[in-house]
Order: C-alpha cells, then structure tokens, then sequence
C-alpha cells in the first residue's frame, strides 16, 4: 500500500505486509457483551477445572518476598527446566532441549521464526487452533490445509500426502486438539513422519494437552517416535494443567542443534518468563510428584458437558483430551454458527464460539460450535439450568 507526496515521491505504507494480514478476533464485541451481561462464559480456555495449586502460590509469592525479581536465565530456570524434563514421557537433557518460554504462544511463535522463511508453506490439520494462522503470517509463511474427516476428526493419508511439496518447510500438529479434542494416533504420527522424512520437513507440535488426556489413554508426543524425534519441536505449557494460563510458562523441546537455534530467537523476543513464577512452579513440586492428577477430575467436567449438549440435540464426537468440544449444530437449527451462538447468548445467557474460525473456509465451521468444559461444578451446575431450560 503506497501513497503519493506532492513531488510525486512515492510514500511507503506505514505498517508491515505480515501485521497487515493479521486477522483480529471476532469474538471481542461478543465476549465485551457477555461480560455485561453476567452471561456464563463457555467459550475461551481459561480454567476455573482444575483449581491452582495452592503450593504454586504460595511458593510465587515466597519466591517475590525473597527478591526472585530481576531476570533469571533466558532459557529457564534451571530447576524447572529439570522438572519439565523428566516429566516427559521420552526424558529430555534440560540443559540442551528444554527451553521455558512466556507461554505456548511465544513457543509457537519462536518455533516458526526458528524454521520458516518468507513464501515457504506450513501445512494445517483443518479445524485448527485460530493462533496458528497468525504466527504463520508473522513468520511469513503460507498455510496449506489438510482437511481431516468428521465426524471423528481422522487424518487422510492421501490428503496429507497431495499437501507435501518443494516448498513445505513445516507442519504444525496439535495433540490433544484444540478444538476436536482428538489425539493423533501412532499409526498417523508414523505417517506424518514418512512424509517429513522424504521432503526434510519440520513438525511442530502444540502438545499444551498433553497433562490432559482421558480414559487411560498416555499421550503420545513426537518425541516418543524416535524417527519423528530428528524433525520435531514440541511446544509444551503449564497453562491448563495447572490452571495457571495468567503466569504464561510454556516450554520448547527439541534436538540440541536446534534448540540453540530457538533459544536464540527466544532471546530476541522475550528474552525469558518471569523468574519469581519459574521458581514457584519448579518449588511446589507438582511436576516432579504424582499426586497432581488434572485430568481425572477434568473428565467428569467433559461427560457432564457432552451429556448436556446432546440433551439440546447437538452432535459431538468424545474428546480423547483437552478441554474443548466440538459439536454439530445442524439438527438443531437451520442458521449457522455464528447466529446460533448469537440466540445461545441472548435466550440462555450463555457464550460458545462459532466453528467458523477453526476452518480455513468458514463457511465449512458454520455447522459447529466449541464449547469449552474446563469449569468449576457451580459454573457447570449454572449453565445446564441455562441451557437445558
């Protein structure tokens, strides 16, 4: 965009192509309006299930009384990062693949920077995270959509394949999903990685669920595919499973070359997570004991909301993990998403988010909406009155 001085100067636009194509959310005039409304939020993550941890309190608020308040090192504290590695299902060395970062967000964010240059594709499982396609544009990159099929939300092969090209330099995976709550199977984990292999591409995986999964499942990151291992990012978070999205503590794993590349753009961005949170998290001991169990509790919160929502007449598959569902509306109404979520709003004092957002053509989410479960029983208790009236 240019404009034209009296000279007849040519004037360069004031802002950047990538800001530029930046999409702002749709959901502020709703959300700004439920708030008024005293309306019962069922739409952003933000968990009130499971309640934070009283030692990670307790052990912030030791750690700022006793001057933890200048920087700590950029690539996390050093406890912590031990903690985070042994966590993991296939253990990392905290000192040369772990890095804490201000949240999954900027994970995400560094990963791309560290591997994508302007024009090269990233390849999106569609639904998608809405946040994907933004750090995508601000790294430059161009998204490339795999359709994956409903209702059950599986990969198909041929699609995956037909997406791989000369100029795909990533894929962004997301297990658990945010929003189907599917997990990635170990037969499509393995498919994945034959195509990475034969065109060097690189998988980041958003794996913030992973503290979140159900029904005796274990969760499978890349990292435990050791031919997977080589290609992989996995961008972790302590948000959910701790209920602790406000101290934004996420993480990056990776191989040791790559990890000095991503600490290096880490540097530049942020240059590390607050210090007196990093040492209440690593201090009260929820990630090294295993009496912190999230999940068990969580999926009383998913079969309760999955009951209410097919006591509406709305369609939804059992999420594997996460703290989202996504249910089909189309039984229900003839409108779209965004119309129903408006009438949800109005008539039952509830909000959801219309599917419209996790599909690169919205008009494909128009029969869907998410609804997040990760709520106290009051609020639970609260919205089955509203809805089900």
């Amino acid at each position: 965009m240019t404009g034209t001085l009296a000279e007849g100067m040519p004037v360069r636009s004031s802002s950047s192509h990538r800001a530029r194509n930046l999409l702002g959310s749709g959901l502020t005039e709703l959300f700004l309006l439920a708030r008024a409304r005293g309306a019962i939020d069922l739409a952003v993550g933000t968990p009130s299930c499971p309640q934070t941890p009283g030692a990670m309190i307790a052990a912030a608020a030791a750690a700022l009384h006793a001057g933890r308040n200048q920087y700590e090192d950029p690539w996390g504290e050093a406890d912590l990062r031990r903690q985070i590695a042994l966590s993991l299902n296939t253990p990392a060395d905290p000192a040369t693949e772990i890095t804490v970062t201000v949240g999954a967000t900027e994970a995400l964010c560094v990963a791309l920077l560290a591997t994508v240059d302007p024009g090269d594709e990233v390849i999106v499982l569609e639904p998608f995270y809405e946040n994907f396609l933004g750090a995508i544009t601000l790294a430059g990159g161009l998204p490339r959509f795999v359709p994956l099929t409903p209702p059950d939300w599986r990969l198909d092969s041929r699609a995956l394949t037909a997406a791989f090209g000369p100029r795909t330099r990533a894929i962004v995976l997301n297990t658990p999903s945010n929003p189907t709550g599917r997990t990635l199977s170990f037969e499509e984990l393995n498919e994945i990685a034959e195509a990475c292999e034969r065109w060097g591409v690189t998988v980041i995986s958003d794996e913030v669920y992973a503290g979140l999964v159900f029904d005796g499942r274990v969760h499978l990151s890349i990292a435990d595919i050791p031919r997977m291992r080589p290609y992989g990012i996995v961008v972790g978070s302590l948000s959910k499973s701790l209920a602790i999205s406000g101290w934004r503590l996420g993480f990056l794993r990776a191989g040791p070359r790559r990890t000095q590349l991503l600490r290096r753009v880490h540097e530049v961005t942020t240059n590390g997570a607050a210090a007196p949170l990093q040492y209440g998290a690593s201090q009260a001991g929820v990630l090294r004991g295993d009496w912190w169990d999230p999940a068990s509790e969580l999926v009383r919160c998913r079969d309760r909301m999955q009951r209410t929502l097919r006591a509406m007449g709305l369609q939804c598959s059992t999420p594997d993990g996460g703290c989202f569902l996504l249910a089909g509306i189309s039984a229900v109404t003839g409108a779209g998403a965004p119309e129903y979520v408006r009438q949800l709003l109005d008539e039952r004092a509830v909000l959801v988010v219309p599917g419209t957002g996790f599909f690169a053509d919205p008009a494909r989410g128009r029969a869907y909406i998410r609804v997040a479960f990760n709520r106290a029983p009051d609020v639970l208790d609260a919205a089955d009155r509203n809805l089900l009236a």
